[in-house]
């Protein structure tokens, strides 16, 4: 103890160390006699000394109390000294995780650091250190508070926690901070620096809000972005220019600031409500869903996010299940669904619009044409998208009005002009169109154009049986009519039954014409003249499986 008391002793026990190396105890008033000695400061076991006692009955007596005392003095230095290393251990495994980039991790051990000695400054200046790192400024400016409260002449801290103050849009309190380190050090350049942003900043949230008030929204969004610049951490600036930007109808970035107020702000009821509302507005039902969540995770029983999250978890559950069905091309359960949206939403528009161009691509995947014109027309009232309009092109298609069809892709391209869909489907419209004044072979079967093999096969052998020459030999007009028929029967079944022979047709392209490099006529056996059915080529047996 270097002569000294034990440290937070109450003079009850007086430790001396000799020049001998050992040392005695003194009880009560100071003495020339002392009553128990050690041979030296290695020596001292305070389980030997409690032996000893118990064994001495006059030591027992007279110094029990104050031995006591000191030995329980003497723990609490060897537990202080062993927390002491547990604390700079701490601090070390802070510092390099925080070299390192891993913030969470360094925060960890600062805790444990700062609990392990609440009356260190720098713990505390190191821990808001790594709250400002990670955006946490309101624990950082607690942190920087308790520094100075410690520490009062600590510029650094000082410096610090004036720009916490600037970001956050408290200029009063920035300004102060500033001051007070120039008053000591009238030369420091960064607290020069920062007070000269200051009035500057001040002046312009002044004009955003007059401007505002004045209805001029582009001149106050403007200003508030340059006053978010030097404030990036005050919510309130964000919430106004989100306001500003509402009045100005462009609600994208009305939503990117409430997200970013949010943000800063993880206890704000209103603030996820509010983004919440926008979104769904927007018609992005699940991100619209997401957030209200977050706000029913801080009050289960809002009772503004409460009834909206129910009416739209089930228009996000229909929205989502119907593009579920478009995936594995279940058209009908679509269309079901599309349809429940719009029994469960009566208002708002984008909502509405996106349940529309749902129905309008399941109509026309379908081939209920009528019923596709019809809704995709009625989403194309509310906004006009390319893709919309390749969906009722694809109805006008299938209804053969090519010229409408050619129209809509067109529109789309003007729109988008590097949409390939539109691309290629007004190429496959012109071709159709020319197609059109030659065989169509899905007509001639009598099949849809999404018709599978196995209903082109059944398709086919129907009209076969029906169109057989034989079945006219007694009237020789209809014999004609039936013999090209046939013809055509047998290259319908020919292209629509080879599935890359199919493709081309469907692209506008029937790989049976002459003009095409192709043969014209279907793969019959010397198939070239109609004589007596007795040795026509068509003297043979279906033999249907």
């Amino acid at each position: 103890t270097n002569g000294r008391s034990p440290r937070n002793s109450v003079a009850v026990a007086t430790v001396e160390l000799l020049t001998t190396g050992q040392f005695y105890l003194i009880c009560g008033k100071c003495s020339n006699q002392p009553e128990v000695r050690f041979r030296s400061v290695e020596m001292f076991n305070p389980v030997q000394t409690l032996q000893e006692m118990v064994r001495n009955k006059s030591v027992r007596t007279k110094f029990t109390p104050c031995l006591v005392l000191l030995i329980l003095e003497v723990l609490c230095d060897v537990a202080d000294s062993v927390s002491q290393a547990e604390i700079n251990n701490h601090l070390e495994l802070g510092r390099q995780f925080l070299a390192k980039g891993q913030l969470a991790d360094a925060l960890s051990h600062y805790h444990s650091a700062v609990e392990g000695d609440p009356s260190n400054y720098l713990t505390y200046f190191k821990r808001g250190t790594v709250y400002l790192a990670l955006g946490k400024a309101k624990n950082a400016l607690s942190d920087l508070d308790k520094v100075l409260e410690l520490k009062p002449d600590f510029t650094a801290a000082r410096i610090s926690r004036g720009n916490v103050h600037l970001k956050l849009a408290n200029y009063d309190l920035s300004q102060l901070d500033f001051y007070n380190v120039l008053s000591s050090e009238p030369y420091n350049e960064e607290a020069n620096e920062f007070l000269q942003k200051i009035t500057p900043t001040n002046e312009k949230k002044r004009l955003a809000d007059y401007y505002y008030g004045n209805d001029d929204y582009p001149s106050a969004i403007q200003l508030l972005s340059e006053v978010i610049e030097v404030s990036p951490w005050a919510p309130e600036l964000y919430e106004l220019r989100s306001e500003i930007h509402m009045e100005n109808n462009d609600v994208l970035s009305a939503v990117s600031d409430i997200k970013a107020a949010t943000k800063l702000q993880s206890d704000s009821v209103a603030g996820y409500y509010k983004l919440s509302t926008l979104l769904y507005q927007l018609g992005q039902a699940t991100d619209a869903l997401k957030y209200i969540r977050e706000c029913l995770k801080l009050d289960p029983e809002h009772k503004d996010c409460f009834p909206f999250y129910k009416k739209i978890k089930k228009v996000e559950k229909f929205l989502t299940d119907a593009e579920t069905a478009i995936e594995e091309k279940n058209f009908a359960d679509c269309i079901d669904f599309g349809n429940k949206v719009l029994k469960q939403e009566h208002d708002v528009q984008m909502i509405i619009y996106y349940a529309k161009t749902v129905l309008c691509t399941c109509y026309s995947k379908d081939e209920q044409t009528s019923e596709a014109v019809r809704i995709c027309s009625d989403a194309l009232d509310i906004n006009h998208d390319p893709g919309v309009y390749c969906d009722r092109a694809d109805a006008y298609i299938q209804s053969e009005l090519y010229d409408d069809a050619i129209r809509d892709f067109k529109a789309a391209l003007e729109i988008d002009s590097n949409f390939e869909r539109a691309k290629e489907g007004q190429q496959r419209a012109q071709k159709l169109q020319q197609q059109a004044e030659r065989r169509d072979y899905y007509k001639i079967l009598e099949v849809k154009r999404t018709a599978s093999k196995k209903d082109i096969i059944k398709a086919y052998r129907k009209q076969a049986q029906k169109w057989h020459p034989d079945n006219y030999q007694n009237d020789e007009k209809m014999k004609k009519i039936a013999e090209k028929k046939f013809i055509d029967i047998a290259a319908a079944k020919e292209v629509l039954t080879d599935e890359e022979k199919r493709r081309q047709f469907d692209n506008g392209e029937d790989p049976l014409d002459p003009e095409s490099g192709r043969s014209g006529m279907p793969n019959f056996h010397n198939f070239h003249n109609f004589q007596s059915f007795q040795g026509s080529p068509f003297q043979f047996r279906f033999h249907f499986n």
